[in-house]
């Protein structure tokens, strides 16, 4: 008895890791699947990044299908889920908040409308790449994943849930619609010329072309119940670099292009690389995203192309007023609410039942937060929720175009989310487009709610697509974007008032000046720069106070001198990191934001440097305030580090953590399958180190990728973790450490045999 007490639990574990070894894909597997026109051959190299010989569009969509599912299931499931409102099925109540979001803005309903527009091509190609994704669950049921041994098989795949995944970029990367209500809350305790100093003006050229260059307690508590990135809400509020260069400005004779974008970072990474080759000499290569049959950022064999957010304020808060119970006022009279409700499964707690109430401008939002309604509501219209987006379609046309013209049309189909993509051609040509509906208001300029019910604040139409800021060539040999103001001054179309620094965007233009032609490691070399201008250019203040006693003085010192290299081996960035957090935090403070009402960005604290800041710094003036600030992140950082600032690490703080979003949370299961590392970079550099409140690495450039147009096998390209999404393979984690040193491999091509795959009508 004592024996068979022993073996259960040994017997019990050997069953569970068997299960665990069946949801691995095998090195040489085939499968017959309903709709292929011919057979479809896969080989992977031993990263595990497959080569798809496909003989048409359509069969590669239903093998990219396939794949997907063979190899990041569960990470689309969490995807559908999360755009669904469904987390809380699988998560409990831990995601209400993010489900309560979504249901409201209904991203499932407009999907599946958006779908049924589509053109019949494009839902073509979402109904073969569904197909796929069907077809290796209806052949693998729970062992598609770990996950599912415990979940059960995953649903089918829908068309619609390809689309999701593009209403979630649209939600996330475009828009305003919270800063308007953070506005709107400290309207109420500031100044209107200390409100408007939290967003200075942006007074940059505005332009990507380099050659001109030189070297309220009601809001408070809307915002407590939406989403924010950091705790629960999935994409950060900034992201991305992208630059094209002219044949002139190339080392190999054609034109290159480097595209990283920055994006939340966990594992698995967004990306899932691929290579599809089908008949006569066509080919994709790049980056897919798992949900998605098309390559979002990559190559064919004429074009390259790659995305930055273009920052189009696409969003407006509408202050409705009410008229009766069931009732707001319009321009033409009282007119009834649209009504649904959404039911909400938490695992572990009773279902939730979610009234839903929507306006002509769009869903109320301030329903979220539960408080009396004191005869006003708001309302949010979002450009990404406007019946019949078009981004399937423009991305599908995006694939296939051989030219920056077929480009430009392609992009022009491209409705949501507002994104500035950067392509180059076999010819040499370059571009800019910008994407996304962008919104013509009837008044004003988008940065705070505005009253719904007299339509004078009402959007008009949109910005037509020919007369966006594009760019077409370059008298310089280079296009480039890092976020920074795309709207050009004095441009008669309007984009938005707020704009990130432009700190990003200098640099590349530095690099890019160093030398007259690059070659393709050259580019790779820039996306893992850490030298920040932005240090640079803050380093004055931080040092205009006399020295402090104590480690304060020695912290001091090691800034001397200092270059604004965020390296994981030094110390500085460190410093300088908590510095400015402390420097943001006091003169709020001083400034009288409420404590914890708003947290002070690169574009605030760089107005202390100016005349217009200093009566943000108070009586004391702003060298003091550095020098408390400097005192305050060294005692800080003691206490953390050690006491010898000479003896602290960036690289200790600033880690990547890519982590599994369910078992992260198993104990020793969690550690073990955690992808940690010591990054350089942090929030103002090239190479971007987003940071949390810790200072580990949160957000940055998932993928990195640079295609040569002057060679069919010029793609090389990084992601942050490995191909594969089973925590289990070892596929996981195995692209990680190239990743972290900044490097970059060539996509593989031909026939790889590491492992087949083979798909049979």
């Amino acid at each position: 008895m004592l024996l068979l007490l022993l073996a259960l639990p040994v017997l019990a574990l050997a069953l569970l890791a068997g299960a665990v070894w069946l949801t691995l894909p095998g090195t040489d597997a085939a499968l017959r699947m309903a709709g292929l026109s011919a057979p479809v051959e896969i080989g992977f190299d031993e990263r595990g990044i497959p080569v798809i010989r496909a003989g048409s569009e359509r069969d590669a969509a239903m093998a990219m299908g396939v794949l997907h599912a063979r190899d990041r299931m569960f990470q689309m499931e969490m995807t559908r889920r999360g755009a669904a409102g469904r987390l809380s099925e699988l998560a409990g109540a831990s995601t209400l908040r993010l489900d309560r979001f979504v249901r409201v803005l209904n991203l499932r309903g407009h999907a599946e409308a958006d779908l049924a527009a589509l053109p019949a091509e494009a839902r073509d190609m979402l109904e073969a790449y569904a197909a796929g994704v069907n077809a290796l669950i209806a052949a693998r049921g729970r062992f598609v994943a770990p996950e599912f041994l415990a979940l059960g098989a995953p649903e089918p795949w829908k068309p619609s849930d390809s689309l999701l995944w593009g209403k979630v970029m649209g939600l996330w990367l475009s828009g305003n619609w919270r800063t308007e209500v953070e506005r709107a809350r400290l309207a109420a305790s500031l100044p209107p010329e200390r409100l408007w100093q939290l967003w200075p003006a942006d007074d940059s050229p505005g332009r990507a072309d380099l050659a001109a260059l030189p070297p309220a307690a009601r809001l408070a508590g809307l915002l407590g119940a939406t989403p924010r990135w950091g705790e629960d809400a999935p994409l950060p509020p900034s992201a991305s670099n992208a630059w094209a260069l002219a044949p002139g400005r190339s080392a190999t004779g054609g034109a290159l292009l480097a595209s990283d974008p920055h994006l939340a970072l966990g594992a698995p990474v967004l990306w899932y690389l691929a290579r599809i080759e089908l008949p006569g000499g066509r080919f994709l290569a790049g980056a897919t995203s798992p949900g998605v049959p098309m390559v979002v950022i990559g190559r064919n064999e004429r074009l390259a192309w790659g995305f930055t957010t273009t920052h189009s304020d696409t969003q407006d808060v509408f202050v409705e007023r009410l008229s009766g119970t069931d009732a707001y006022d319009t321009p033409d009279g009282p007119r009834p609410f649209t009504l649904r409700e959404e039911r909400i499964a938490v695992r572990g707690a009773a279902e939730e039942v979610l009234r839903v109430r929507e306006t002509r401008h769009g869903p109320v939002i301030s329903d979220l937060d539960g408080e009396p309604e004191a005869g006003r509501v708001l309302a949010v219209s979002m450009a990404s929720l406007a019946p019949g987006d078009t981004q399937a379609q423009g991305l599908l046309a995006l694939n296939r175009a051989r030219s920056v013209a077929e480009a430009r049309a392609a992009a022009s189909l491209i409705a949501s989310p507002a994104q500035n993509l950067m392509v180059a051609d076999a010819e040499g040509a370059t571009a800019m487009f910008l994407t996304g509906r962008t919104p013509v208001r009837a008044a004003g300029d988008g940065s705070l709610p505005v009253p719904g019910w007299d339509g004078r604040h009402d959007w008009k139409g949109w910005v037509p697509f020919d007369a966006m800021p594009h760019v077409e060539g370059s008298a310089g040999g280079a296009i480039v974007n890092a976020n920074n103001r795309v709207q050009p001054a004095g441009s008669e179309v309007f984009l938005g008032r707020d704009w990130f620094g432009d700190w990003r965007f200098r640099r590349i233009g530095e690099l890019l000046r160093q030398r007259e032609r690059h070659a393709p490691g050259d580019l790779a070399a820039m996306q893992a720069d850490a030298v920040s201008l932005f240090a640079r250019e803050m380093l004055p203040l931080l040092l205009a106070p006399p020295r402090p006693e104590g480690a304060a003085g020695r912290a001091r010192d090691l800034l001397a001198g200092w270059d604004g290299g965020m390296g994981t081996a030094l110390p500085q960035p460190l410093i300088f990191n908590a510095w400015t957090r402390e420097m943001g935090r006091l003169a709020l403070a001083a400034g009288g934001v409420p404590d914890g009402a708003w947290t002070a960005g690169p574009e605030f604290l760089r107005l202390l440097l100016s005349p217009e800041g200093a009566p943000w710094c108070g009586a004391e003036g702003c060298g003091a305030l550095s020098m408390r600030a400097l005192e305050a992140a060294v005692r800080d950082l003691s206490g953390r580090f050690g006491p010898d600032p000479a003896l602290w690490r960036w690289g200790e703080a600033h880690r990547v953590r890519l982590e599994h979003p369910l078992l992260r949370f198993v104990p020793l299961l969690g550690d073990a399958l955690r992808i940690e590392a010591p990054t350089p970079g942090d929030n103002g550099t090239v190479n971007r180190g987003g940071t949390a409140r810790d200072f580990s690495h949160a957000h940055g450039p998932g993928l990195r990728i640079v295609m040569d147009l002057a060679s069919p096998e010029g793609v090389m390209a990084a992601i942050a973790t490995g191909q594969s999404g089973n925590p289990f393979s070892r596929h996981w984690r195995d692209l990680n450490a190239e990743w972290v040193a900044g490097r970059v491999s060539p996509l593989p091509s031909g026939s790889p045999s590491a492992a087949r795959l083979r798909l049979e009508p």
